[in-house]
């Protein structure tokens, strides 16, 4: 492809960047969203659970030791201790004593997980997402300058770009002339056999030319964008991005390297090569650190950095789950993927699993373990919660990149602070009640006690009289009756 004349120009001569020009003295704010957040922590167990799955399915017996499990726990990624991790799914994993003489409990799935098992190799197996798979990876390496891709990194990206378990012996071989293995398989490299120009077309200039437009490479396109709410942009900054967005926009597939990195040129580019990688993920979603690895890679690392810092409107960085994942923004609505996907649908039937309790059938990851045992179970998710929190507010979002300076704010914290109320007032409700019920409890033990005679007798010593109700209206009378005899008396000794 060839650049227009005023990119390679202001290329060479240099042009205002954000990073050195008028809106440098500007930072963008970081503005939370509270629906991609969401996003990213609805899906925080399902890889750890589906690894587990995975892992006793290839098991003859079908079942597996929670020792085994235990320590396999860093290889399946479980967040924290196995025991604990099984119980809270109880739709998903059942716990059971072998003969009833084992001592150690084992784990089989339940048969609402295998039958979603079936339709999701039943995914995998059907030739149409087959097919999806193959274009993804032959797009991934055509966006390679060296048409190659080391099966390691493929490897850390496998569950975001959908691939089956043993890609590389069942579906690598279907497209010989899409790509090869060169080398060892872990060791090795996925290298480009054949570029295909049809798809050498990313996904903004496919929507361009589907738009009946006019569009023909190189011409401006600008970005789809979604402020997050609360979102406001400075003048300068709003200038800077108005043309940013008209800038030529050069396509991922073509080696801009020739651009100086720093230029607006050349950031461009970058949010188009991320931007075509975030658009290849099944969920439109990833980890920051396998994004950078494979920006790494790529030789622009720290183009990839800055594009994440300057172009919170395009990705979202969020801190949920105790790293950093980075969103793509234009993907989701309402915290939800517009886009449908098989796998996607396979995955959200799992999601539905894991929130499901059962209310029959008790099993004994239910009825057996201690209490201290339950009460860490339904503690750990919320103590990671509140770390992910705590470190969020402790060091800001920028602090996800090294060498970052910017400390984007947090327009939520009336929100945390009504969220804090609410639960304060639920606990003082709960105080209340409780009161009252140890009063009512009180008073009936009270009724209760005064029925036999020691009750009455303790009651007539406390209080100086025999009858609790009768003296104490003769006495009341009385005391009137003196009162009057002593103002009649007053009034004698007057006259």
């Amino acid at each position: 492809m060839k650049f227009p004349n005023h990119v390679i120009q202001r290329s060479h001569h240099g042009c205002r960047t954000f990073v050195d020009g008028s809106a440098a003295s500007t930072a963008i704010k970081f503005v939370r969203d509270r629906g991609l957040d969401h996003a990213v922590e609805r899906e925080k167990n399902l890889h750890p659970l589906l690894n587990v799955k995975n892992l006793i399915k290839s098991e003859p017996s079908k079942s597996l030791p929670i020792s085994i499990i235990s320590q396999h726990k860093d290889l399946l990624k479980i967040p924290y201790r196995p025991i604990e991790f099984i119980r809270k799914y109880p739709s998903v994993f059942h716990e059971f004593l072998p003969g009833g003489i084992a001592t150690h409990p084992h784990i089989k799935l339940t048969q609402e997980v295998l039958d979603v098992d079936v339709d999701e190799h039943l995914v995998y197996e059907s030739v149409s997402y087959r097919q999806l798979v193959a274009d993804r990876l032959l797009k991934l390496l055509m966006i390679s300058r060296m048409n190659k891709i080391p099966i390691s990194i493929l490897n850390k990206l496998k569950w975001d770009l959908g691939l089956p378990q043993n890609y590389l012996k069942t579906l690598v071989p279907e497209f010989p002339d899409y790509f090869r293995v060169v080398g060892a398989d872990e060791s090795g490299q996925l290298e480009l056999v054949c570029w295909s120009k049809e798809l050498a077309v990313s996904v903004l200039e496919k929507k361009a030319m589907e738009g009946g437009y006019g569009y023909s490479m190189g011409m401006p396109l600008a970005f789809p964008v979604k402020f997050s709410p609360g979102f406001e942009m400075d003048k300068k900054v709003k200038k800077w991005w108005d043309d940013w967005q008209k800038l030529p926009y050069v396509s991922p597939y073509e080696n801009a390297l020739l651009l100086s990195p720093k230029t607006d040129e050349s950031d461009k580019w970058s949010a188009a090569v991320l931007h075509e990688i975030m658009n290849l993920f099944v969920s439109k979603k990833a980890e920051r650190d396998d994004v950078l690895c494979l920006g790494e890679y790529l030789g622009i690392r720290s183009r990839f950095k800055r594009v994440l810092l300057q172009h919170p409107f395009i990705f979202y960085l969020s801190s949920k789950i105790g790293t950093y994942t980075v969103v793509l923004k234009e993907a989701y609505k309402r915290g939800l993927l517009i886009e449908s996907n098989p796998l996607m649908n396979i995955r959200n039937r799992y999601l539905h699993l894991m929130r499901t309790v059962k209310d029959h059938d008790k099993d004994l990851s239910v009825s057996s373990g201690s209490s201290r045992e339950k009460k860490a179970s339904s503690n750990a998710p919320r103590k990671e919660a509140a770390a992910d929190d705590s470190e969020e507010e402790k060091n800001g979002i920028s602090n996800a990149f090294s060498g970052s300076e910017t400390e984007p704010g947090d327009n939520n914290d009336e929100e945390d602070r009504f969220e804090g109320g609410r639960q304060a007032s639920r606990e003082a409700v709960a105080v209340s009640n409780g009161r009252t019920t140890r009063s009512k409890r009180r008073n009936v033990d009270l009724k209760a006690h005064l029925r036999d005679g020691v009750g009455e007798k303790k009651m007539k010593k406390k209080h100086g009289r025999t009858n609790p109700k009768v003296p104490l209206e003769a006495n009341a009378s009385g005391n009137v009756h003196r009162r009057t005899q002593q103002r009649s008396s007053n009034s004698h000794q007057k006259q």
